[in-house]
């Protein structure tokens, strides 16, 4: 029996897949939001084995992410080819904490899906989610949602679309207003195809939360008017509270070369039994469709809930090497799988190459900066877990910190943290900020001054995270009792964000900003099947 595909294809934080095939070569780009590098890219031949293969959106003078609040930045990407060149929109988010959004959508190009890219230009701001519709004609068309700030006005108000011109690189012509959604509301995710003479628009609906669904509409025309589908959603979990996928929606289409069709689409995992507390983020999954008689996107194996297992195209199989749990830091330069917040790696905080072996941070603004933070991470991808790391730094003052963070965004993290006080001089214990409120684990502070090196490592188990400490990797003591991974999540203290859970290593030196940490090497091993 052929292998199936296993869903979620991306574990962790892997949210928004645009899917693209281009001859035998399968691409997904993820959103990354105000993590940096930003836009990420994996690769397949056969649907089942993804590998990562490049991040797009690597200095500043592409995108300035500097200041944006959390689970803002950079939304739904969309990856899409032309005629030998690769395209792919993209949004900054400045605002979303109020009425107001102040989006900036944008369009690269690249020859390689690797790149180089070329510096972005940016097309509008009138909403999210674009899309770039290459026609059969030869022409463009840009389709995103609208956003409608206005008091007593839905603020999702329609999808609209204006052709893109190729020699200009610029929008002309008239807006045309092409789709209002279903009363279920919140119709975004724009995504426009053309098969047998219809144009056929895929959306995303009801918000990205529970609710969460994929609709189709059609039209013989371009501009409109399109039908929904009579028997809309394609897909959604809204009506099973208790499955094992939650929130699946915002899908993306492609055709394989024997004529099959797949859906790529974002999905949670909520740890069993709390319902919505889903730490590891939205992550990508893959549903095989069939075309009904009369021209409809279906399901595959029926229903509408996704399958947590589906049939894969009769494609050769296409494995990759795996990935090593372990970085010794013995390269020159960072590369997958860590990223930054909203700034560029940089030597000045940053660097493989100072002293041989060992990363180097130098501590720079506090983990509720939206600005300058010295802080690498990868995503956490199992709900068991290990993740670990030595460090050699030396604190004189409350003001230089360094350690193992597990992080969500400036709200939520757990830190096992080595700094310096007028009473215990050099000390290690764990902080928390949990919906915005800072603490300290006090009771469990300990004296580290006799400490040459310190081994930091945090235990995940289903909702539990424990942290340890030890003077040499091998006698461990616990710095906390179980503490719950569900803050982690996007639905915790109310916030509804849109990002996922990191592990990773950081410096703060909130005085002179140049105290420098140096971390021996980063483990992340899973601890489930």
């Amino acid at each position: 029996m052929a292998q199936p595909i296993v869903n979620p294809v991306l574990t962790g934080f892997h949210p928004d897949p645009s899917f693209l095939r281009v001859g035998d070569d399968y691409y997904i780009a993820t959103s990354t939001f105000e993590w940096f590098p930003g836009v990420e890219i994996h690769h397949s031949r056969d649907l089942i084995h993804w590998h990562p293969i490049t991040r797009v959106l690597t200095e500043s003078s592409q995108v300035d992410l500097r200041g944006n609040v959390s689970s803002g930045s950079i939304w739904a990407q969309a990856l899409s080819f032309d005629n030998g060149l690769y395209y792919l929109l993209f949004t900054d988010v400045k605002s979303r904490r109020s009425v107001y959004k102040d989006l900036h959508n944008y369009l690269i190009t690249a020859p390689d899906i690797r790149g180089p890219w070329s510096e972005p230009v940016r097309l509008n701001g009138s909403g999210f989610d674009p899309f770039l519709f290459h026609d059969t004609d030869g022409r463009k068309w840009l389709l995103n949602m609208r956003w409608d700030f206005r008091k007593s006005h839905s603020n999702f108000s329609g999808i609209i679309m204006q052709e893109y011109d190729l020699s200009t690189g610029k929008l002309t012509g008239p807006v045309h207003e092409i789709y209002k959604g279903t009363p279920t509301g919140v119709t975004e995710g724009p995504q426009l195809y053309k098969r047998n003479g219809y144009y056929y628009l895929l959306v995303a609906e009801g918000g990205t939360g529970v609710n969460h669904m994929v609709t189709m509409a059609r039209s013989r025309s371009l501009t409109g008017p399109y039908e929904t589908d009579p028997d809309y959603p394609i897909m959604t979990t809204a009506h099973d509270l208790n499955y094992p996928f939650q929130q699946a929606g915002h899908g993306s289409l492609v055709e394989t070369q024997n004529g099959e069709w797949y859906m790529a689409h974002l999905c949670t995992r909520p740890i069993p039994g709390t319902g919505t507390m889903n730490p590891l983020g939205r992550e990508t999954a893959i549903q095989h469709c069939v075309w009904t008689e009369d021209g409809w996107l279906r399901l595959a194996h029926g229903g509408k809930l996704p399958a947590l297992v589906t049939d894969a195209p009769d494609l050769p199989p296409h494995p990759f090497e795996a990935l090593p749990e372990r970085d010794e830091f013995d390269s020159e330069e960072l590369g997958y799988p860590y990223q930054g917040l909203r700034i560029p790696f940089d030597p000045s905080w940053v660097s493989l190459t100072e002293r041989p072996g060992f990363l180097r941070l130098t501590g720079r603004e506090s983990l509720a900066s939206l600005h300058n933070q010295s802080m690498i991470a990868r995503p956490i991808q199992h709900f068991a877990c290990r993740v670990s790391t030595c460090m050699e730094f030396k604190p004189v003052s409350i003001m230089e910190m360094a350690g193992l963070v597990l992080y969500y965004d400036d709200s939520d993290y757990y830190y096992l943290r080595v700094t310096a006080d007028e009473v215990r001089g050099v000390s290690l214990g764990v902080v928390l900020c949990r919906a915005g409120k800072y603490d300290e684990i006090s009771s469990m502070q300990i004296s580290v001054k006799a400490w040459e090196r310190y081994y930091l490592k945090a235990e995940i188990n289903g909702r539990d995270i424990i942290f340890y400490a030890s003077p040499d990797g091998e006698v461990w003591t616990a710095m906390c009792t179980p503490l719950d991974f569900g803050t982690l999540s996007d639905e915790y203290g109310g916030k509804l964000g849109f990002t996922g859970s990191y592990a990773g290593i950081c410096a703060q030196d909130l005085d002179q900003q140049s105290k420098k940490a140096y971390f021996d090497f980063f483990e992340y091993k899973a601890l489930e099947g």
